[in-house]
């Protein structure tokens, strides 16, 4: 016993010497910040910037960018789906957001499991069945004409629907547990409240629940429009000719081209998007919210 008791006294000394200097742990997860994220992206600097046949460096990628009209429209596109994804996934997400806050626990976790599952599958398998669900002869069309809504199969793969459908189906949990985590935490008795003053049930969602509820729906809007803004597989394999998005024309730029340095000045261009993106939304819901470290 006194030698079992001896030997562990100098782990037990360690451990509190490591405890006692935090500042190690700290420094540890700032290389490993360094490593993984700095050094990318002064990477990505790099190639971006890099002169043409010197070590100075050179503005020609970011002129390139900015006079080529073949990349506005590459922006457009992209800033259009990322806006058409988001309004849909408000529309869809905060109703189904708020039955899940107040229906019953039953109910509820039904719900909840609805949004999570599709969690366990990956964007790519998700997207690859839309591609079967869709076709001329996919289960959708088969379903419209045999009930003699369509004459014949619609063109909802390979263009803009197919893209908007496929992207809604992945981003809309990201719109839904925002809003859910603020409507669950609201007090219930606020709207009864507004209603024994002799509001109605509209007026008392609108004046009372609506408004207490905008942070969240604030932080869903944010995340799906940043998720949007860099989608790559549901566009690439839903969309058409037509429906170039920016993290597109990156892979065909440095996969086809290899033009390593405009690749590099779009991805900050589209790193930059993001940015402003996370900077407006957190001006009104908060860092902390959209980074998911707030629960209300």
């Amino acid at each position: 016993m006194t030698l079992v008791a001896a030997s562990a006294v100098p782990s037990v000394k360690a451990a509190r010497a490591w405890r006692a200097r935090p500042g190690l742990m700290i420094a540890g997860a700032l290389a490993f910040c360094a490593i993984v994220y700095l050094l990318p992206m002064l990477s990505l600097f790099g190639w971006a910037f890099q002169g043409q046949g010197s070590s100075g460096a050179s503005l020609a990628q970011l002129s390139r960018l900015i006079g080529d009209d073949t990349y506005h429209y590459a922006f457009f596109t992209t800033f259009k789906i990322a806006a058409i994804t988001t309004l849909i996934c408000a529309l869809i997400g905060y109703p189904y957001a708020y039955l899940m806050a107040t229906t019953g626990p039953r109910l509820a976790m039904l719900l909840t499991a609805a949004v999570m599952i599709p969690f366990w599958t990956s964007v790519l398998a998700r997207s690859l069945a839309w591609m079967i669900l869709l076709g001329r002869k996919g289960v959708v069309n088969e379903w419209l004409t045999g009930l003699g809504l369509l004459e014949r199969p619609a063109a909802l793969l390979f263009n803009s629907i197919g893209v908007q459908i496929g992207m809604v189906h992945v981003l809309l949990p990201f719109m839904v547990l925002p809003i859910w985590s603020i409507l669950s935490r609201l007090d219930p008795g606020l709207p009864r409240a507004a209603r024994s003053l002799g509001a109605s049930p509209a007026a008392a969602f609108i004046h009372v629940t609506l408004p207490l509820s905008l942070p969240g729906l604030a932080a869903g809007a944010t995340l799906v429009f940043m998720f949007a803004i860099g989608f790559y597989i549901t566009p690439a394999l839903l969309g058409g000719p037509n429906d170039l998005t920016i993290a597109s024309l990156i892979e065909m730029v440095v996969r086809d081209l290899l033009d390593w340095p405009f690749g590099a000045m779009l991805s900050l261009a589209l790193l930059g998007l993001v940015a402003l993106v996370f900077a407006c939304g957190a001006a009104f819901a908060g860092a902390g919210r959209i980074a998911g470290m707030e629960g209300r």
